[in-house]
């Protein structure tokens, strides 16, 4: 008999205790008391990984997909308005954006100042924010949401804002507006706590940046010649390989949500892969009978559509929920933009009908479709036996809807009053390249 038998301890207990130690899953201090969670080099590899496929989706994807969309006067001077919002957000997002949105909850409203620099935010995981990863990481990650957010406001109003007034714009959108709705549902804010989830941007993105950019159109009008004027798009193939690498990145930006490379994030990246696709289908057999011909660029736009769409509850949903998400996504972006065009207010590159609507639906979707069976530590839809779900996800597009177009009603007021919003007639004829930076796209 071994002196572990004669200890009162079975050798195979013993055995699985030394392999779950070894391994790191878990571990006693001397004390017995549970050791800190280490690091997982799987789930950080994916997280990074997923991180870099979310800047894809910012530059050069949303970059070529906008540039391709505008004329050809103003190609530069729109895709340098995703390249400065990164590198201004990233800069706001050490120094206090982080903190602001993940930072101690103060009343449910916003997160203190206490990470502000990343003080105390180190190379070890934070429990609440991803346990197996260091608590770095999901900065990073985190931060291209933030720069993502409103880099999609500026094609309400590509080919007539003032670059400095951009700017300005970018800095206090993300401060005012951005941070504190997302920590509402992603920080321990008021909403998370009443229940209402937004997996990867269904209302912290995708809503607030299409109400954003619908109050963006209001208050900077419409563009000189608009109605009359031929702005169609100066570069459809740009656009086409803008839209194929948004769809690249979206992979990890729903998928990375995870924070693990598990079955969630298999369940994520599938529900977007489905829901895009359907989408990208339904639009085009509608325009095919609304118009009489399908387009590349519809097919492209309900790809996008349904990408938004699916945001909010693709860690929650199964395939054929993902691909009624698709379906619903196709249909009413295509309707709205439709309606656009009666009603007559110049959101540029259709912000607003794509992914204001597409995260609308995608947060009331969520709160029909989603299952724990997909994802046990979510939530169930009404669909699935928690008829409350929905009615809280009504709630948390109602508050986003409202917070998103009041503050940044108020925010472009403020840059027209300092710097002013609109470029002169004269420049908007010249083009954003050389009224605004002093060159050409092509000679």
């Amino acid at each position: 008999m071994t002196i572990l038998t004669r200890c009162g301890v079975g050798i195979l207990p013993a055995v699985v205790c030394v392999a779950l130690t070894a391994s790191g899953v878990w571990a006693l201090d001397v004390s017995g008391t549970p050791a800190p969670a280490k690091v997982n080099s799987g789930d950080t590899a994916w997280v990074l990984a997923s991180t870099a496929l979310v800047l894809a989706m910012i530059a050069p994807g949303l970059t070529l997909f906008y540039g391709g969309l505008v004329r050809s006067k103003n190609v530069l001077g729109t895709i340098m308005h995703s390249f400065v919002i990164l590198c201004l957000v990233s800069v706001m997002w050490v120094l206090w954006g982080y903190s602001l949105v993940y930072g101690p909850d103060r009343g449910g409203v916003i997160g203190g100042l206490d990470w502000a620099g990343l003080s105390g935010v180190g190379i070890d995981p934070n429990p609440s924010h991803g346990p197996t990863i260091p608590h770095q990481a999901f900065v990073l990650f985190q931060l291209m949401f933030a720069a993502f957010t409103p880099a999609l406001i500026t094609g309400a109003f590509a080919e007539r804002m003032r670059f400095s007034a951009l700017v300005l714009f970018a800095v206090l959108w993300s401060i005012f507006v951005y941070s504190p709705l997302a920590h509402w549902l992603w920080g321990g804010g008021w909403l998370a706590r009443l229940g209402a989830v937004d997996f990867a941007g269904g209302a912290v993105v995708h809503a607030s940046a299409g109400v954003s950019a619908l109050a963006c159109a209001l208050v900077l009008g419409r563009r000189r010649g608009y109605g009359s004027d031929y702005m169609a798009p100066h570069n459809l193939p740009l656009a086409l390989v803008g839209t194929g690498l948004l769809w690249f990145g979206w992979l990890g930006f729903n998928g990375g949500s995870a924070l693990r490379a598990d079955s969630i994030a298999v369940g994520a990246v599938m529900a977007t892969q489905l829901a895009a696709a359907t989408a990208a289908l339904v639009w085009m057999v509608a325009e095919w009978l609304h118009r009489g011909k399908p387009t590349a660029l519809g097919v492209a736009s309900g790809a996008v559509a349904g990408l938004a769409t699916v945001t909010a509850g693709a860690g929650y949903l199964g395939p054929l929920s993902a691909m009624l998400v698709g379906i619903a996504a196709g249909l009413s972006c295509y309707l709205v933009i439709v309606w656009k065009g009666k009603i007559g207010y110049d959101d540029t590159l259709d912000v607003v009908g794509i992914h204001g609507v597409g995260g609308i639906v995608g947060m009331l979707a969520t709160g029909l479709l989603a299952s724990k069976a997909m994802n046990p530590a979510g939530v169930d839809g009404l669909f699935f036996g928690h008829a409350a779900q929905f009615s809280i996800q009504a709630l948390a597009v109602l508050a986003a809807v409202l917070f998103s177009f009041v503050g940044t009603y108020i925010i472009l007021k403020l840059v027209d009053g300092v710097v002013g919003l609109r470029i002169t007639p004269e420049e908007e004829a010249i083009g954003l390249d050389l009224s605004q930076h002093n060159e050409r796209a092509y000679s």
